[in-house]
C-alpha cells in the first residue's frame, strides 16, 4: 500500500537551475519566466501554471538573438 498523502497533482516547475534574468527580455534564460511569474508560482493555481507553461516554448526565440560579443566590438 502507496501512501497517497504526499502525492500531489500539481504541474512541476520549469526550472533549470540556470537563474539569470535577461537585461532587455526580462525573462528567466534557464526557464523563461517573468521575474513575477517565478515569485507567483507557488501562489498560482495549477491551471495558471499549466497556462504559463504553455506559453514557453514561444518565448524561446526572443532570447536567442544575440546581444553583441566579439563581432559586433570589431564593427564599431
Amino acid at each position: 500500500m502507496t501512501d497517497q498523502v504526499w502525492k500531489r497533482n500539481e504541474i512541476d516547475s520549469p526550472c533549470i537551475k540556470i537563474c539569470v534574468i535577461h537585461p532587455k527580455e526580462r525573462l528567466c534564460t534557464g526557464c523563461l519566466r517573468s521575474i513575477d511569474e517565478i515569485t507567483q508560482w507557488s501562489k498560482m493555481s495549477p491551471q495558471q501554471r499549466q497556462d504559463i507553461m504553455a506559453e514557453l516554448p514561444e518565448r524561446a526565440p526572443r532570447l536567442k538573438k544575440r546581444r553583441g560579443g566579439r563581432t559586433a566590438r570589431r564593427k564599431a
